[in-house]
């Protein structure tokens, strides 16, 4: 099976050719002073408590599974709070993607979404997904989408198979972001033909988002419930 992308083609590679860190060993940690004595965590974790998600990686089925999980664990924690999830992805697995839309739109919480630094491709589609009213990004943002990326190798019907599917994909997309930006499809569809960028101020006046964030406000408060 194809395993169709939305991601842009930026990358985290060194030019210099040198390897990235594994920044899963440099996780900071917090450490809370409770009347039990203290306790420490992975930043992730307290932010979780906080009913803060962070994407901050490209989008695949691990991440994916992550994301809903807490989801899930915070609507069953209580179902009348907003969910805040900040996202900092170039995107990824369509499908993965799709599978954390699902999630946010069946929540029974209101689902606000932060852009930091850039949302693109699928993580563009979330973005957009998020509450109406309570969609943000940040004064420098950077907001993307093109078209499915995908590839197939095989026979002709196996090709022909993929290709169709490609398709679909496009569609389903197209759909979802008109609904969430009030565009007309077929404006997406042309501007999503080729790479297409906005700022923090473009996508407000798409429909992408509904506020940007100024420095004044707290990231953690704006928009939460």
């Amino acid at each position: 099976m194809t395993n169709f992308t939305w991601q842009s083609q930026l990358t985290n590679d060194r030019p210099d050719g040198l390897a990235l860190p594994d920044f899963r060993n440099i996780i900071p940690s917090v450490t809370e002073t409770t009347p039990r004595g203290e306790r420490s965590y992975d930043i992730y974790s307290m932010l979780l408590k906080e009913r803060i998600i962070y994407l901050g990686t490209p989008i695949f089925d691990q991440v994916a599974n992550s994301i809903i999980a807490q989801l899930l664990h915070l609507e069953r924690e209580d179902p009348d709070r907003d969910i805040s999830i900040y996202i900092n992805s170039p995107g990824g697995e369509v499908h993965a993607g799709l599978a954390i839309y699902d999630a946010m739109r069946l929540n029974r919480c209101d689902v606000a979404t932060y852009c930091v630094g850039i949302c693109a491709s699928m993580a563009t589609v979330l973005l957009s997904s998020g509450t109406p009213g309570k969609r943000f990004a940040m004064p420098s943002s950077t907001i993307h989408m093109h078209q499915v990326l995908g590839g197939a190798q095989g026979q002709a019907a196996d090709i022909e198979i993929e290709a169709r599917e490609a398709i679909r994909l496009n569609d389903l997309l197209r759909r979802i972001l008109a609904e969430n930006t009030g565009q007309d499809a077929e404006r997406i569809r042309q501007d999503a033909d080729r790479n297409y960028y906005m700022t923090a101020q473009q996508a407000k006046e798409y429909g992408m988002i509904d506020e940007i964030l100024q420095t004044s406000r707290g990231l953690v408060t704006a928009g939460a419930t």
